[in-house]
């Protein structure tokens, strides 16, 4: 590793490719990282909305980790190419869609990320709030929106610090958690009350991967400093251990904390997520602590959202430009401009949380799910790892400016899950005759999949081997 990117502070590579003299590092920094952000409490949140909305919490708890488990493999998957590739995720992109046609994703994605950073926002600014004791909602959001510009400007070793410190607090925090929910609340008693019904049951699934899918289009981001012989397998396995354990240990917490009934004060959870788990812990200095632990989980994670949103807005941006690099000064710029809007976002956000973050996750799985299938299908089953990586530079080169099919293929992946959406705007008719069960994004993954594979092989877009800039081989 070069003694310049070694000792700076502030990390100077963006979309470019991480040269071998600068990658470093050990998988296992996957399973701390994902690990600690998914210790926090939107995930506590959206473990409780299945329950919520009307699930037995037992049953929740398992659709919770069938979905977990099914979003975090696709996840993972896409983490395996970071070491490979030594690319920010969305770059790769742009040998599915083209150099200018992978805007049409990137634009999504860059929604998605400014949706997750303002309801994550939202629950850390009361936490920050509480800690502070001051009243005004816009307090804590606006120093939150500061400590994540902080953290994404310093970048990848600064953030993969903090998530192994997020990992050691969450898991202390959550566990007193769990201990309170299971002694002095019982809510083991509340398992088993219901009797199961699949609206519910596979309202969880998609729960549960719709978290993991949504952070398909950044996880490369954090694994692409990795020794490029790195085992595939090792990335996969860490990032998918990491994230699923995270999250499974928050959305079980969530699942419980909304199954105590209201007689036990169980419904003030709706209306004030925060506050109430820190009720739930025992007030006092110890709901302190727990505000503390919510606030640097969330940090870890809206860090990521801040960062890999303004690698996707710079990804766009020097698509149109020609640009291979970018400052640190120019990326930092992008991440304050990111956390000003979400940061506005959130203090002007509804109070109706609950109901609004449960049609964004699942919105979110419609506009992804086609996007995973066919990054995937192309990288692992069509070029079989083999990129120009060049070329993913230059709208003149292999991969063109825009290829045409591969946004069909895209679009038709939304279109064929109309049918099978179930939430509050519309409901297709699929999913009326599956009693309001939502499967669409099933139905988008394997559809879009199997539409594009043979379509991206007459293509035959991928080189015969790996080609890398002459640059990222000192």
């Amino acid at each position: 590793m070069s003694d310049q990117a070694s000792t700076a502070i502030v990390e100077r590579r963006s979309i470019d490719v991480v040269p071998d003299s600068e990658r470093h590092g050990h998988p296992f920094s996957q399973f701390t990282l994902w690990c600690g952000a998914n210790l926090q409490i939107t995930a506590i949140v959206d473990g409780a909305l299945a329950v919520v909305f009307g699930a037995d919490p037992a049953w929740a708890i398992a659709g919770l980790l069938v979905g977990n488990l099914l979003g975090g493999a696709v996840m993972a998957l896409h983490s395996a190419q970071g070491p490979r590739l030594g690319l920010p995720q969305m770059i790769s992109s742009r040998a599915q869609f083209g150099v200018i046609g992978a805007i049409v994703p990137l634009v999504l994605v860059v929604i998605m990320y400014l949706g997750f950073a303002a309801t994550g926002t939202v629950l850390t600014g009361q936490a920050i709030n509480l800690i502070i004791g001051v009243s005004q909602p816009w307090i804590g959001i606006v120093i939150f929106g500061a400590l994540t510009a902080v953290a994404a400007i310093v970048g990848y070793r600064w953030i993969h610090r903090l998530g192994r410190v997020a990992t050691v607090l969450g898991l202390l925090g959550l566990a007193w958690l769990a201990y309170q929910l299971l002694g002095t609340h019982n809510a083991a008693a509340y398992l088993g009350t219901k009797p199961f019904e699949w609206s519910t049951f596979l309202l969880a699934v998609a729960l549960g991967a719709g978290w993991q899918l949504t952070f398909g289009p950044y996880v490369a981001d954090y694994s692409r400093y990795l020794p490029r012989d790195t085992s595939p397998r090792s990335t996969f396995w860490f990032t998918l251990g990491g994230s699923v354990i995270g999250s499974m240990i928050s959305m079980t917490l969530g699942a419980l904390i909304a199954a105590i009934p209201a007689a036990a004060g169980g419904s003030a959870f709706t209306k004030n997520q925060v506050g109430f788990v820190g009720e739930i812990a025992g007030g006092g200095l110890i709901a302190l602590a727990i505000y503390l632990v919510i606030v640097v989980g969330k940090l870890t994670v809206n860090t990521l959202n801040a960062y890999g949103g303004a690698m996707t807005m710079l990804t766009t941006v020097s698509a149109v430009r020609r640009e291979a690099r970018i400052s640190p000064v120019a990326r930092a710029g992008y991440i304050v401009g990111f956390i000003a809007v979400s940061v506005i976002i959130a203090i002007g956000a509804s109070s109706d949380f609950i109901n609004l973050f449960k049609n964004f996750v699942l919105v979110l799985l419609m506009v992804f799910t086609p996007w995973s299938a066919i990054n995937l299908v192309d990288y692992y089953l069509v070029s079989r790892e083999r990129v120009d990586i060049p070329a993913l530079y230059d709208p003149a080169g292999r991969y063109g400016a825009v290829n045409w099919p591969a946004l069909g293929c895209y679009l038709l992946g939304i279109v064929v899950q109309i049918p099978f959406l179930s939430q509050a705007l519309y409901t297709g008719p699929v999913a009326t005759a599956l009693g309001g069960a939502d499967i669409s994004w099933i139905v988008g993954l394997v559809i879009t999949g199997l539409v594009y594979w043979p379509i991206a092989r007459a293509q035959r877009r991928w080189p015969d081997e790996l080609i890398r800039p002459a640059e990222a081989e000192r």
